[in-house]
C-alpha cells in the first residue's frame, strides 16, 4: 500500500502536498481542541481558585454568592422579571379568583377564598408571603393566622433559623416571629453546599419523607438531586399536630389515593367547609409526586433539565437560574431534545393544558353547586347521618380536583395521570349531587335557587367575606408593619444591597 502510494506521489507531487496539507490542517485542528480544552480547564480552576468571598455556614444573602458565581447569580435576579405569558399563566401576576370565581366557593371557611394569584418568580417570595391575604395582620391586637411553618419554602434564611432554634421550636412559633429574620427570597443557600457547590437538601421534611418510606436520600445520584432539591418545596405538604410540624405524607406511596388513605387513616382534616360542613384536605402543590408520572421522569429527566437549562459563556458551562416556565425559550429546553419547530412544541403543549383544564372548569362549577346543595339541605333540617355519605365525597372529589391544579405544570408534567385524577374527581362530584338531591327531596326542596357567583365580589359577599375591612386592615399593615422588620433585618445585618 505505501509502496503504491509513494510511487503514486513521485508520478504527481501534487497527491503529495495534498496529504501533507491534510495532515497540517488535522494537527492545527487537534492543537485548536487542546488549547480549548486547556483554556476551559484553566478558566474552571480559576474560579474556583479565586473566590473572592469564603463562604461557610449558612449564608443566607444571596448577593454574597453572587460575589463568587456572578453567572449564575445574574440568571437568578431574572426571577423577578415579570414579561412572560403563555396561553396559560407565566410569571406575570393573575389574580386567579378573579378568573375563576367558584373557587371561592370551594375554599370557603379558608384562607385561599380571600386570595389566591398565580406564582411569580423566586425572588418574589418573601414579598408575596407578606403581603397576601392569607398571612393576615398579626400585631400586638391580632393574633396570626399561620404558623412560622408557612415561611419554610421561601428564603434560605429559614435553615438558618432552624439551626439557631431547632426544627421543631421553629415549626412551632408564629408566623409574625419571623418577620425580621425570614427576609431574603429563595436563592443559594436553599439548594448548594457552600464549600463544594453541591447540590444538598437543607429542608428536613424531605429527609425525614424518605426516611418514613425507608429510603437513605443521601443515595440519590447527581441527576436525581437535579429534582430532589426542587421536592424540597415543590410537594404535597401538610402541618402535623399542634407543633405544626412540617410533614410530607408519603407514607403509604406519592400518589393522590396514597395520600388521601394516609389523612385519612390519621384523621387529619385542614378545615371545614363554611356551607357543606364537609372535612376538606387543602393540597398544597404536588410537583414532584405528579412530575414522577409523567414520561419525561419516566426517561430520567430532572427538573432542572428543563426549568433551568445549560448555557455556556467563555469556557464555562452553567445552568440558568431563572427557573421558570420552560416556554418561555424553547429553543434551550424542548429542542434540544425534541426535533420539531418551536410552534408545534409549543402547541402540543397548549393541546394536553386545554384538554387537562376542559375538565377542571367542568368540576369548579359542578363542584360549588354541590357544596351549595349541602349548605341548602343543613338549612332545612338535614341530620349528621343523612349527610354523612355526600360530606365524604365531596371531600373526595374537592381533594383530586385541588391535588391536580394546585400542581404548577401538572397538565403537562403528567397529563395522563392528571386528567385520570380530574375524571375521577368529576366523577366524586356528580355522585356527591346524587346523594344531595336525595336529601333535598327528602325536605321538600325539588328546585334549587343558586346564588350568584359569577363574579369574585359576589362569591366572596356570599360566603360572609367583608373584603373591604380585610383590604384595608392588611393596607395599613403593609404600610406599617413590614417597615419595621425590614428596618430591623438591616440593623441586624440580615440584608444586603442588591447590585
Amino acid at each position: 500500500m505505501f509502496k503504491k502510494l509513494t510511487e503514486a506521489i513521485k508520478r504527481k507531487p501534487i497527491i503529495g502536498w495534498g496529504i501533507f496539507l491534510v495532515v497540517m490542517a488535522g494537527v492545527f485542528v487537534l492543537g485548536l481542541l487542546a488549547a480549548s480544552i486547556t483554556e476551559r480547564r484553566a478558566e474552571i480552576a480559576t474560579l474556583y481558585n479565586n473566590k473572592k468571598v469564603d463562604i461557610s455556614g449558612i449564608e443566607s444573602k444571596n448577593e454574597i454568592w453572587g460575589e463568587n458565581y456572578p453567572r449564575e447569580y445574574n440568571t437568578w435576579k431574572n426571577t423577578q422579571n415579570m414579561d412572560f405569558k403563555s396561553k396559560h399563566l407565566g410569571n406575570m401576576p393573575e389574580d386567579v379568583l378573579e378568573h375563576r370565581p367558584e373557587m371561592v366557593i370551594l375554599w370557603a371557611g379558608y384562607a385561599f377564598s380571600r386570595d389566591y394569584s398565580a406564582p411569580r418568580g423566586h425572588m418574589h417570595a418573601i414579598e408575596d408571603m407578606r403581603v397576601t391575604l392569607r398571612t393576615g395582620t398579626p400585631d400586638e391586637h391580632t393574633a396570626d393566622m399561620q404558623p412560622a411553618t408557612c415561611w419554610t419554602c421561601k428564603s434560605p434564611d429559614v435553615p438558618r433559623m432552624m439551626h439557631e432554634m431547632g426544627i421543631a421550636n421553629f415549626y412551632k412559633d408564629k408566623w409574625s416571629a419571623m418577620g425580621s429574620e425570614i427576609v431574603n427570597p429563595i436563592g443559594c443557600a436553599d439548594c448548594h453546599d457552600p464549600q463544594t457547590m453541591n447540590l444538598t437538601i437543607t429542608r428536613p421534611a424531605l429527609i425525614e419523607a424518605f426516611e418514613n418510606r425507608g429510603k437513605d436520600i443521601t443515595e440519590a445520584t447527581p441527576q436525581e438531586m437535579r429534582s430532589l432539591v426542587c421536592a424540597q418545596c415543590h410537594v404535597e405538604y401538610y402541618f402535623k399536630g399542634e407543633e405544626k410540624y412540617l410533614t410530607f405524607p408519603w407514607h403509604d406511596g406519592m400518589t393522590v389515593e396514597d395520600m388521601e388513605r394516609y389523612y385519612d387513616e390519621v384523621e387529619f382534616t385542614d378545615w371545614t367547609h363554611a356551607l357543606s360542613k364537609a372535612p376538606m384536605l387543602k393540597a398544597q402543590h404536588p410537583d414532584y409526586e405528579l412530575f414522577l408520572l409523567g414520561p419525561h421522569a419516566q426517561r430520567g429527566l430532572s427538573c432542572a433539565d428543563c426549568h433551568m437549562p445549560y448555557m455556556s459563556e467563555g469556557g464555562i458551562k452553567y445552568s440558568n437560574h431563572q427557573v421558570m416556565s420552560p416556554l418561555k425559550n424553547i429553543s434551550s429546553t424542548c429542542q434540544t431534545c425534541h426535533r420539531d419547530s418551536e410552534d408545534n412544541l409549543r402547541n402540543y403543549v397548549y393541546q394536553y393544558q386545554d384538554k387537562a383544564l376542559e375538565i377542571r372548569d367542568r368540576i369548579e362549577k359542578e363542584l360549588s353547586k354541590a357544596h351549595i346543595m349541602a349548605k341548602t339541605a343543613w338549612d332545612k333540617g338535614a341530620a349528621e347521618n343523612e349527610m354523612q355519605a355526600s360530606l365524604k365525597l365531596l371531600r373526595q372529589a374537592q381533594w383530586r380536583w385541588d391535588f391536580a391544579v394546585a400542581s404548577h405544570g401538572g397538565s403537562f408534567h403528567a397529563p395522563v395521570e392528571t386528567q385520570r385524577i380530574l375524571a375521577h374527581s368529576l366523577d366524586r362530584t356528580m355522585q356527591a349531587q346524587l346523594e344531595l338531591q336525595k336529601v333535598l327531596f327528602a325536605y321538600g326542596v325539588t328546585d334549587l335557587d343558586m346564588p350568584d357567583i359569577s363574579t369574585k365580589d359576589k362569591a366572596q359577599m356570599y360566603i360572609g367575606l367583608d373584603m373591604n375591612t380585610l383590604k384595608n386592615n392588611k393596607d395599613q399593615w403593609n404600610k406599617t408593619v413590614i417597615p419595621k422588620w425590614v428596618e430591623e433585618a438591616k440593623r441586624k445585618d440580615r440584608l444586603a444591597s442588591l447590585k
